[in-house]
């Protein structure tokens, strides 16, 4: 495994460098920005971070497709197995 790579940014190849040098801005609660933009809370963040239904309507398609199957085989004389005896 070679460790040689350099990843250290030059003026000359980072556009943005003294944007970066500067690093994240820090705003106390009482400032103009804190006032117009206020933290969101925990519980909203999350709904916006929370996973969705990309494939709508798979959920379901793949419950009835799992019943039929377990239909079809009970239907013919098959008994579930037990996965953990």
């Amino acid at each position: 495994m070679n460790n040689d790579i350099n990843f250290s940014l030059t003026r000359s190849s980072f556009r943005y460098q003294s944007v970066y040098d500067k690093g994240k801005p820090i705003h106390n609660p009482t400032d103009s920005f804190s006032l117009k933009h206020p933290s969101m809370d925990l519980g909203r963040r999350a709904k916006i971070f929370s996973p969705f239904d990309a494939l709508r309507g798979f959920n379901g398609e793949l419950y009835k497709t799992e019943m039929d199957v377990i239909n079809d085989f009970s239907n013919n004389g098959y008994e579930p197995i037990e996965e953990f005896p």
